[in-house]
């Protein structure tokens, strides 16, 4: 039944060909402010998959209920609603990533991944498929926010999930982590080039 309304190919289209940050343009901000170390990109990653996730499958499960003129403030309190949850969930589990994050948590309220699939899927499909479709596109979001993450780090601080991983003998004989890869327009530059790679991938395709 759910395959009839959500294939395999369109769950797997925000992580390739309909990556919401690389072909879509979208939720770049904070690609580029939670990005210098991967544990905070990856904590940013999990919350917005279950915002968008979550998101995604109320406002299906409520769509036929929803006056047209009134959506997008009832997706906005709905969607607020998660982001709080979410934000109190790492203050009680995470307190020192959760200050760490501070204002970008509540920014996912806005975000434009969640608001996009909101209105161009949830709203017009059942919920499992709605769910599947924010969880996909959480997904894809995070996938990126990860490998800049990733490479902020190791380039710029020389770890990875602050666990120093460029051996001693590297700085010995010179080595220097770059601390332009901690400055956001890094974030930028990387991620700009990631977008050239999937539009030169997509083109051969």
């Amino acid at each position: 039944m759910i395959k009839a309304f959500y294939s395999m190919k369109q769950f797997l289209g925000p992580f390739n060909k309909n990556n919401p940050i690389l072909v879509q343009i979208l939720g770049v901000c904070s690609a580029l402010a939670v990005t210098a170390q991967l544990k905070p990109a990856v904590i940013m990653s999990l919350s917005v998959i279950a915002v968008c996730g979550a998101g995604n499958f109320i406002i299906s499960l409520i769509r036929k209920t929803i006056p047209p003129r009134i959506r997008i403030i009832v997706q906005l309190v709905i969607v607020a609603a998660l982001v709080i949850l979410v934000d109190q969930i790492l203050q009680a589990f995470y307190f020192e990533m959760s200050k760490f994050l501070s204002v970008f948590v509540g920014l996912i309220i806005t975000n434009c991944i969640i608001m996009g699939r909101i209105e161009g899927f949830a709203l017009s499909n059942p919920p499992i498929p709605s769910l599947l479709d924010g969880i996909a596109n959480g997904i894809g979001y995070g996938i990126v926010l990860v490998i800049v993450g990733f490479v902020r780090e190791l380039l710029g601080s020389g770890t990875i999930w602050n666990h120093p991983v460029i051996p001693p003998s590297f700085y010995e004989m010179g080595y220097i982590n770059n601390g332009l890869m901690i400055l956001p327009p890094m974030a930028l530059i990387i991620v700009g080039t990631l977008i050239w790679v999937q539009n030169s991938i997509n083109q051969e395709n």
